[in-house]
């Protein structure tokens, strides 16, 4: 199979070690100049011509999107030059090529195109407006029927041992105060902040301590109760019913949603329309997908 090219990552690494260190004054300075400079740009202005084929700005933007993170993050002149530097290599590199591709690599380059021009359809799809209409019926659906949720805020001793935790609820039985008892006896995060775990719902703490809190009413100190993390004794301090959210508190989130149904109903409904037949798929053995030979 073919191996990509190496060329940029080991250069950008190494520049990146080697780059000095401008002074702030001089980036200051610069800046003016960089932004008159980049007024006249354009994603088809020419930065470099390798046997009269161009190479553009465009060029490089696409480049350096498709970087892994930890290289994005390099300062824009190593990127520059180093992303310039690997297009002009694969730009002479190709132009030296001879013959017909190998299937590898028209192959290859038919999936990309596809999957490019399919990405784009949808992202047109997901950047349609939504309506108030769509919004208010989406959060009818999610809320207007929904039962309300219970919320607990409590707070916990974590301990090591099951006899450490039934020292610790024998000295609240006999008065301690839980929160200064926490901050000396817990070994969880929330000991110093006197065991509270603030507000949470169903789901959000493991099956074992979720079950105990529901089971206290207000003001109670469970049993030890053991989970993954140690043994607990749980103070149940408060409770609430969690009423739907205002619709505005949901907006971002239910445009998403309504977006993303858009955009899935979109690939049924152009697929469904399409002409497919899939039956010569039927005779053919899928361990066939490993075979790289055939590529060859």
């Amino acid at each position: 199979m073919q191996k990509p090219l190496t060329f940029l990552a080991p250069f950008m690494v190494a520049a990146s070690l080697a780059l000095p260190a401008f002074a702030q004054d001089d980036a200051a300075a610069n800046t003016d100049a960089q932004t008159d400079a980049q007024t006249d740009v354009t994603a088809e202005t020419v930065v470099a011509t390798v046997n009269g084929t161009n190479i553009t700005i465009g060029n490089m933007i696409i480049a350096r999107a498709t970087l892994p993170e930890q290289y994005q993050q390099l300062p824009p002149e190593v990127l520059f030059k180093g992303i310039l530097d690997q297009l002009v290599q694969q730009t002479a590199l190709s132009q030296d090529y001879e013959g017909d591709l190998p299937t590898r690599i028209t192959l290859a380059l038919e999936n990309e195109r596809r999957q490019l021009i399919a990405g784009e359809v949808i992202e047109k799809a997901m950047a349609q407006d939504v309506s108030q209409e769509e919004l208010q019926a989406a959060y009818d659906e999610a809320y207007t029927d929904a039962e309300p949720t219970e919320e607990f805020s409590a707070s916990h001793i974590l301990v090591e041992t099951e006899e450490d935790a039934k020292a610790v609820k024998t000295e609240l039985d006999e008065g301690a105060d839980f929160a200064e008892l926490a901050k000396e006896k817990s070994t969880g995060p929330s000991g110093p902040a006197g065991g509270t775990l603030g507000w949470f719902g169903p789901g959000m703490m493991v099956p074992a301590f979720e079950t105990a809190v529901a089971e206290l009413e207000v003001g109670a100190v469970s049993e030890p109760v053991e989970t993954q993390f140690g043994w607990h004794v749980i103070k149940l301090d408060e409770k609430r019913q969690k009423e739907a959210p205002a619709l505005d508190e949901v907006k971002d989130e239910l445009e998403t949603q309504v977006r993303q149904v858009k955009a899935q109903a979109l690939i049924e409904e152009t697929t469904e329309a399409a002409d497919v037949d899939r039956s010569a798929a039927e005779a053919v053995d899928p361990t066939v997908l490993t075979n790289l030979g055939l590529l060859e």
